[in-house]
């Protein structure tokens, strides 16, 4: 460790700023069965400033997750359906005539939110993907002449359903490169999905979530994750398995060239090191260590690694070799 950190100090300030992780958990329990999958790297992506890609079918409680936690902690939430006829307008906003003043007055979309949840985003055509993805990237949105900042935080996630693929419009390399995160939301398990049978099965009132957090503590949580110590080794092993995933005969994996027409940008590498941090921070630990790599890397990397015909001929799929990889490159 290095001698000008103090890890003593460091681990106390992140055992104190890291406490309403836990309450969160406790609050999103008394409406969501199981899930943990999700709801951990949801935290993820909102402690790194990074957005998220869920795909799962649908009925996954996905949007009740993702409403849930802006509950919890106490920030604007919208839910936008994207649908074919979907214009950027409907999105950031327009500008309005007001005759009585003769003037246009900024009428602001449902973008101008904390969290907001992009429900099945391949149904809308590219100008609304775009004007998304360029909001996501840099923070603010352009109406008219003038230029609005975001509110923050600013989190998208957005959704989608991998069974229908009739009428949609897939996501090019590009702007799904700039979620942080692409999870693959399963079904629950059979004890989970007795459970939510048990308790959809009631009419009436729904357990109400109070908020643990305000949002100013996310921004002051976000502070502290650029805190935490990342061991050069740990640094160097993400670049490995980045790297692994453009040249892999560099690291004993000639197989693998052939499989792999597009490795990881530099995105990947920044992410991993952020979701890193950010797992360390929810684990109460202030360095990050391997596991920390290794436990979102599959989330990282999933999107990132585009495979050859070859491949999807042998129907080897991206998480078969990101697997490769990650059993085959040396954990410091």
């Amino acid at each position: 460790m290095e001698s000008n950190i103090d890890m003593k100090a460091l681990n106390e300030k992140i055992e104190l700023k890291s406490q309403f992780i836990d309450d969160i958990y406790k609050e999103l329990e008394k409406v969501i069965v199981g899930q943990k999958y999700m709801i951990e790297r949801l935290m993820i992506g909102l402690l790194s400033d990074g957005h998220v890609l869920l795909e799962g079918v649908p009925g996954l409680a996905k949007t009740l997750t993702v409403s849930s936690l802006s509950q919890a902690i106490n920030t604007k939430f919208q839910r936008i359906q994207f649908t074919p006829d979907l214009l950027p307008a409907d999105l950031i906003g327009t500008l309005i005539y007001n005759q009585k003043e003769a003037d246009f007055t900024v009428k602001k979309g449902p973008i101008f939110s904390n969290i907001v949840l992009a429900d099945e985003i391949n149904r809308s055509p590219a100008k609304v993907q775009s004007a998304l993805l360029e909001a996501m990237q840099e923070k603010q949105v352009t109406i008219g002449d003038k230029t609005y900042p975001l509110d923050k935080p600013f989190l998208v996630l957005a959704t989608q359903n991998p069974v229908e693929q009739e009428g949609t419009y897939p996501l090019p390399e590009a702007q799904v490169d700039r979620f942080m995160l692409k999870l693959k939301v399963g079904y629950p398990s059979d004890t989970e999905e007795l459970e939510i049978m048990r308790r959809m099965a009631k009419t009436g009132d729904k357990p109400k979530l109070k908020s643990v957090i305000e949002p100013e503590k996310i921004l002051e949580a976000r502070e502290v994750v650029n805190e935490i110590y990342t061991d050069e080794k740990v640094e160097k092993y993400i670049i490995d398995l980045v790297f692994a995933t453009r040249n892999p005969e560099k690291y004993n994996m000639s197989d693998l060239k052939d499989l792999i027409d597009f490795g990881g940008s530099p995105r990947a590498s920044i992410n991993l090191n952020l979701a890193a941090r950010a797992h360390a921070f929810m684990e109460h630990r202030a360095y990050v260590t391997p596991e920390d790599v290794r436990f979102i890397a599959m989330d990282v990397l999933r999107h990132r690694i585009i495979p050859t015909f070859e491949a999807e001929a042998e129907n080897i799929t991206t998480e078969d070799i990101i697997s490769k990889i990650l059993s085959t490159v040396p954990v410091p």
